[in-house]
């Protein structure tokens, strides 16, 4: 493997196509998203279960989104480093574990230890951010918008692949096998990530100043540049919206009087489009400016949000309001992910993208944790509700002012 230094792209040989590559890419995407979008669906037989309020089953899911938030720059910065394969597969193994765990978690502290810290550093680990990221790296610079779509829609398309698995192995075989279920299939993981495998940094040694920055100047770098912050700051909103949706619509569907069956179908719509909304998004970021494009999304997101909950809540407006949101789900990521490899290049593209996706988990945190703690205060969603639709017009405003192009270096930056 050669990387071509005026385009940035790894020149890749043998049996790892272009086309390999992304199709593994994006089942990695799929198994690594699919099981954790589906975890809501759990919330009600385990609170059952043991006699929980929904601000524990919801505290241990927010201790998730926030230490995946935390390890994913980590992570980055590994396969940055090192290569991706071997994070992957790592977090592969720990991701299975902490659902097996969490099967048999009796007691808030071992649900906390194993859905929320061991699951947390599990996806972190075989998350879809890393399949980005490799990807920026050894896709050709063509098709790395598309494939940024692609990889992003094929984690929906996990989210609606488990939604409805979920419910038929929970009616089938119990809430605990379900989980253990979902965590031998994210060990599938380790297999398909010898197809996007990056190469470890000292094989880029010789190459030019963008192909030789330290991990240190490219954080003083990014943290210095306005529209990184500004970038990063807007992902916040992403992760509230979609993280308090993901975990608590199946439990308001049925406070308004529905099945726990049209949580599972709502979800999983949002997943059925959002493969369109992302393959959409990654095409459209091609062709108009990214800032305005993510500006778009999340005034659609607060206008979505606010037709839904004034509205009737009925089966069909649960799949409208999936069907609108799954179009704008995580169409956010390849605008995201493209910005940052427009203005950094790709050499520590993991690492940056992950603390944009930082950003995101501690949106998602609050999302999560705030859904639960306000439904057993208020007995209702209504403050959450309002709150995403807030954040997304903040975020609408804060991204139009991001400049679109390559940060200027004036010399060589070595490795340390």
């Amino acid at each position: 493997m050669t990387t071509n230094s005026t385009t940035g792209a790894q020149v890749v040989s043998g049996w790892r196509t272009p086309m390999v590559i992304l199709i593994c890419g994006c089942l990695v995407g799929a198994i690594g998203f699919g099981p954790r979008a589906a975890l809501g669906l759990f919330l009600t037989p385990m609170s059952s279960a043991y006699g929980w309020g929904r601000e524990i089953f919801a505290l241990a899911l927010a201790i998730q989104v926030i230490v995946w938030g935390i390890a994913q720059p980590l992570a980055g910065a590994i396969a940055d480093r090192y290569g991706s394969m071997r994070v992957l597969s790592g977090g592969a193994l720990l991701y299975c574990a902490g659902l097996a765990l969490m099967a048999y978690a009796t007691t808030p502290g071992m649900l906390n230890l194993s859905a929320g810290l061991m699951t947390g550093l599990g996806i972190a680990g075989s998350s879809f951010t890393l399949v980005i990221a490799a990807f920026s790296k050894l896709m050709p610079p063509h098709m790395r918008s598309l494939a940024f779509g692609a990889g992003t829609a094929a984690g929906s398309f996990g989210q609606f692949l488990f939604s409805p698995l979920a419910v038929g192995l929970i009616d089938h075989f119990g809430w605990q096998h379900a989980l253990v279920g979902f965590g031998i299939i994210t060990l599938l993981v380790i297999p398909l990530s010898a197809a996007v495998n990056t190469p470890p940094m000292h094989a880029h040694a010789h190459e030019d100043a963008a192909s030789q920055q330290s991990l240190r100047h490219a954080l003083i770098e990014a943290f210095g540049h306005r529209s990184y912050i500004l970038l990063v700051l807007g992902f916040f909103t992403c992760g509230f919206q979609l993280l308090f949706i993901t975990v608590h619509l199946p439990a308001y569907l049925v406070d308004r009087g529905l099945s726990v069956d049209a949580g599972a179908w709502a979800l999983g719509v949002i997943g059925l489009f959002n493969i369109v909304g992302s393959v959409l998004s990654g095409w459209l970021g091609d062709r108009m400016p990214k800032r305005y494009l993510l500006s778009i999304i999340y005034t659609l997101r607060s206008i979505a949000v606010i037709v839904f909950i004034s509205l009737p809540v009925t089966n069909v407006s649960a799949i409208v309001f999936g069907a609108v949101m799954g179009l704008l789900w995580l169409s956010t990521v390849p605008p995201t992910s493209g910005l940052v490899a427009l203005m950094f290049g790709t050499r520590w593209m993991a690492t940056l993208f992950g603390f944009a996706f930082f950003s995101h988990q501690v949106g998602g945190f609050l999302g999560v944790w705030l859904g639960g703690v306000l439904y057993e205060t208020t007995g209702s969603y209504n403050v959450v509700w309002w709150l995403s639709v807030v954040f997304g017009v903040i975020s609408a405003i804060i991204n139009l002012p991001i400049i679109e192009k390559p940060i200027e270096r004036l010399a060589p930056i070595p490795v340390v």
